[in-house]
């Protein structure tokens, strides 16, 4: 990778986030990998793990994983923290307050598509999102030596606070306008205006849309865009709306580094924008996946309306842990954002980014 003079100007996609954060290129890339999250932190850009599905002693051992991989380089942790759960971290107490139609509904999914029992329990078959695991999940990331912490959705500012006092660069996710006050009350020193495309959680704005409103309440805090952005001319149409760097997610789900199942894979590889859909089926919040069966049952006719988080991830999460263990295939799903239209052929992260580089630069040279 070709070096540069820090601050010489001479390359419009090092921002002046580049040299506050000390890496080469202002792309950041959220994974679930342990391998993609250190990938893309060694190709110049910052990984950040997204850590809300493990168990705490689980996050200490994986952001340990990630930093023997690079050494001295920055890479930062994302948990979901969103306000309004349960205090405690009680299954039985959450199980008892599901409506009976709703089980009936998911024992006639686990019928129709012959789903086994799990042999085994995942986080979501046995973790509720509570206050009490999400502070001991914080408790995992802030005694760790990662150098970013991020929030994807909600933004409790103790746990900020206790995020700068350890040195860590804050960062918060935001979809509307209106969420940039909590940020900046809380202190945070980054946000990123995740828009409709985006994969995963998200919002109603879009990308485009969405992306100035931030920067002009942002106030002059650094705001990356993201949403949809599998592509450098995006890269620097985001540059353009005053963001000065990109959040990417779904790009690095092609890539060798991610080994990600290859029934779900094939899926991704053949989807298009139109072949994502919003749903509260996933998790009680909205959520952008590959369509699949999981999500059409949910949304057919007679079929009961998802239930509020953390409620829907208790009714579904024997059903879902079981068929990711038997790879029933109609069901798996990953969430993806309508950037998912790029990924076609399995690649590698640093080739990802050398792409989106050239592509970006390409695009800023046609400009000018």
């Amino acid at each position: 990778m070709k070096a540069r003079q820090e601050g010489d100007g001479s390359d419009p996609l090092h921002t002046a986030l580049c040299d506050r954060l000390g890496i080469e290129y202002p792309i950041f890339g959220f994974s679930h990998s342990i391998e993609v999250t250190a990938a893309i932190t060694n190709a110049g850009g910052f990984g950040v793990y997204g850590a809300t599905r493990d168990l705490p002693d689980a996050i200490s051992e994986r952001l340990a994983r990630i930093r023997a991989l690079v050494g001295d380089r920055p890479f930062g942790a994302d948990l979901l923290l969103p306000g309004g759960m349960a205090d405690k971290n009680d299954w039985a107490a959450a199980e008892a307050e599901l409506p009976q139609g709703h089980k009936d509904f998911v024992k006639q999914l686990k019928q129709k598509y012959d789903v086994p029992d799990p042999v085994g329990k995942s986080f979501f078959s046995s973790m509720v999102r509570s206050n009490e695991l999400f502070e001991a999940q914080a408790d995992a990331v802030l005694e760790s030596d990662v150098d970013m912490f991020a929030s994807a959705i909600g933004t409790p500012p103790h746990i900020i606070e206790r995020a700068k006092a350890a040195g860590k660069t804050t960062l918060s996710l935001v979809g509307a306008p209106k969420h940039v006050q909590y940020a900046k009350a809380a202190g945070t020193d980054l946000i990123v205006a995740q828009g409709y495309d985006a994969g995963g959680h998200t919002g109603p704005i879009g990308t485009l849309s969405l992306v100035p409103q931030i920067v002009d309440a942002a106030d002059g805090i650094p705001v990356l865009a993201a949403g949809g952005i599998a592509d450098g001319r995006q890269v620097a149409a985001s540059l353009a709306l005053g963001a000065q760097g990109v959040w990417l997610g779904t790009v690095w789900l092609a890539t060798e580094e991610h080994q990600l199942n290859e029934r779900v894979l094939d899926k991704l590889l053949k989807a298009g924008s139109l072949d994502t859909v919003l749903t509260r089926s996933h998790s009680g919040k909205t959520c952008r996946v590959i369509r699949t069966a999981w999500s059409d049952e949910w949304d057919a006719e007679g079929a009961p309306k998802p239930l509020k988080m953390p409620y829907q991830q208790v009714l579904i999460g024997e059903l879902l842990t079981g068929v990711m263990e038997n790879e029933i295939e109609p069901l798996m799903y990953e969430g993806a954002g309508q950037g998912v239209a790029w990924c076609n052929e399995v690649t590698t992260v640093e080739k990802e980014i050398e792409r989106l580089v050239a592509q970006a630069r390409d695009a800023l040279g046609a400009l000018r």
